[in-house]
């Protein structure tokens, strides 16, 4: 069995990691933590894990409980596992760290954007970036996983193929998102509360979105080049699920059928779903999955491609993508803990 610990095991994220490893055959939670919640019984905080996970939530010095557990996945905010991973941390454990403090590899970059001071540098070069469909060779040795944003996986996932396949100006590549509110996560926000976001729509971080620089790394090491775009994000009034909708202009000369056979790439790929002509993704058939649905249209007017995208941000989006990194880390099934179908409503 695998023993796991949780960090921030209260909030969306980590309450996700719950759901999901407790369906796992091969995994014990041996702890959970919370700062917010230390001492409490976990079925106190989501009382729907009464009698499913009747643990008490441990505090945050994870250092006094390593010797229970071989995984420990950090769900929480910028900047936490950062202070708290070390050498002695990481040869007893291995880390997945669901936030971005390993994510970006330029140090400069990772404080420009999300405004803090990274707490240790010295392990970014070896952190793994745990997209998994790209990076599963490099996972299968790693101690420490840095998971992908939930707009950047599903971003780079919709775009990847035909970056790979060298058919579009990435120069041209426009990002149009939409996030459910729990993306925000759970602590209180103003901005997000049922009456400022029901009934409504609306673009944010317009310019500065921290997951810009992410989404141009990563597919600048696809590319072999710098990536820029513009990437919008938008909030919109459901509680988890993101739509992804890209533009970028086809280098002369590529084809309908260059663009097929590129995302032909995911054929032996489980989670991605490469849909049928003309069927778009939706929100909805992904729900509480595991699963990104992509598709894409081409337009001859312009000569541009239309890249679509739809997953569940706190799944594939963060927990889910977590327990797919874990499994091929320690050389399971990668599908293990994450069969649940998606949910009809």
């Amino acid at each position: 069995m695998i023993r796991v610990g949780i960090v921030g095991a209260t909030g969306y994220g980590g309450c996700e990691l719950v759901r999901f490893l407790l369906t796992h055959k091969d995994v014990e939670i041996k702890w959970v933590s919370s700062r917010t919640y230390t001492d409490q019984e976990y079925s106190s905080v989501y009382s729907s894990y009464f009698k499913l996970l009747d643990q008490k939530c441990v505090d945050e010095n994870i250092e006094d409980y390593l010797d229970d557990v071989d995984v420990v996945f950090f769900a929480t905010p910028q900047g936490v596992c950062a202070k708290t991973v070390n050498e002695n941390v990481l040869n007893k454990v291995k880390v997945i760290d669901l936030s971005a403090d390993y994510r970006i590899k330029d140090v400069a970059t990772y404080e420009a954007w999300y405004g803090i001071k990274h707490a240790s540098p010295q392990f970014i070069d070896e952190a793994v970036y745990g997209l998994c469909e790209i990076n599963r060779e490099k996972i299968k040795a790693a101690r420490l996983i840095a998971n992908p944003g939930c707009y950047p996986t599903c971003s780079i996932l919709s775009i990847y193929p035909l970056v790979k396949a060298n058919l579009i100006e990435t120069d041209t590549l426009i990002i149009d998102a939409k996030s459910g509110v729990s993306g925000a996560g759970r602590s209180a926000k103003v901005a997000n509360l049922y009456c400022e976001v029901n009934e409504s729509i609306k673009a944010y971080g317009v310019t500065t979105h921290r997951h810009t620089p992410e989404i141009e790394e990563q597919l600048g090491y696809v590319a072999n080049k710098t990536v820029l775009l513009n990437f919008t994000p938008h909030l919109v009034p459901m509680n988890r699920g993101i739509l992804v909708t890209a533009y970028a202009k086809l280098k002369p000369g590529v084809s309908k059928e260059d663009v097929e056979k590129a995302y032909q790439c995911y054929d032996d790929e489980y989670f991605v779903r490469v849909l049928k002509p003309g069927v778009v993704p939706e929100v909805r058939s992904v729900k509480a999955s595991n699963f990104v649905d992509v598709n894409y249209q081409i337009d001859p007017r312009t000569n541009r491609v239309i890249m679509m995208g739809a997953m569940d941000n706190l799944v594939k989006g963060a927990a889910g993508q977590a327990i797919q990194n874990m499994n091929i880390m320690f050389g399971l099934d990668e599908k293990e803990g994450l069969m649940l179908a998606p949910a009809i409503l």
